[in-house]
């Protein structure tokens, strides 16, 4: 069984807290006057709200100020454009994410799979994710945000659901760091490009069933062994 390990000087981090501190050190203020949280809430509230009423080419900065009820000016000083607003309007959607402590790696699998699958049925969610993801096939720079302030901060899931596993010794412990740092990257890809294909793509349901299926298929080629029910 492994022993848990931590970065020498790392502060424990719970779950979410990856993607929020990246966010705050991404839009938070270096001086002058500090921000306001409620405002920023409400800004992003409103970014979704516009983007499922309106669509990505109705919505407008100015829209969003006026739903929000801060002054445009505000707006711009957080954000440069609607594409970055619109990702971080996502992000905090999948910050909510958490991978529940369930007794074993099958039982919490299957639960933040069906978590992922409600968050991308929930209207904001899927038309935010759908509108940025096909704007940034022409901007790399959208792509790039993405990345940085959805994809990575979510991998927190996948190192911690492994580093549980190691230590009730359902999974081997790791060997090199970069293979294992790999294979996360790896492991994250599988599960978030089947849910997103099965939801927006295919457009057909995760019930209990298919959750209990994926993650039967996904341990045994990760080497924990097929799950007995």
């Amino acid at each position: 069984m492994c022993s848990r390990t931590n970065s020498p000087g790392a502060p424990a981090e719970g779950p979410g807290e990856t993607g929020r501190t990246a966010r705050a050190a991404r839009t938070g203020s270096g001086g002058g006057r500090p921000r306001s949280a409620d405002a920023d809430t409400a800004i992003l509230e409103a970014a979704r709200a516009a983007l499922v009423e309106l669509g990505w080419s109705g919505l407008t900065m100015g829209d969003v100020a006026a739903r929000a009820g801060v002054a445009k000016t505000t707006l711009y000083r957080r954000w440069g454009c609607k594409s970055e607003l619109v990702v971080d309007a996502v992000a905090v959607l999948f910050d909510e994410l958490e991978l529940p402590d369930l007794g074993s790696l099958v039982a919490d699998v299957e639960s933040v799979v069906r978590q992922f699958a409600a968050l991308l049925e929930r209207p904001e969610t899927k038309t935010a994710l759908m509108a940025v993801v096909a704007e940034s096939t022409r901007d790399p720079a959208l792509r790039e945000r993405i990345r940085s302030a959805i994809v990575e901060p979510q991998k927190r899931l996948v190192l911690k659901g492994r580093e549980r596993a190691q230590l009730r010794g359902e999974l081997p412990c790791p060997g090199d760091p970069v293979t294992a740092a790999r294979d996360a990257d790896l492991i994250f890809d599988t599960v978030a490009g089947a849910v997103v294909h099965r939801t927006l793509v295919s457009a057909e349901p995760v019930d209990e069933e298919w959750a209990r299926r994926f993650t039967r298929l996904l341990l045994s080629g990760l080497g924990a062994g097929t799950p007995s029910s």
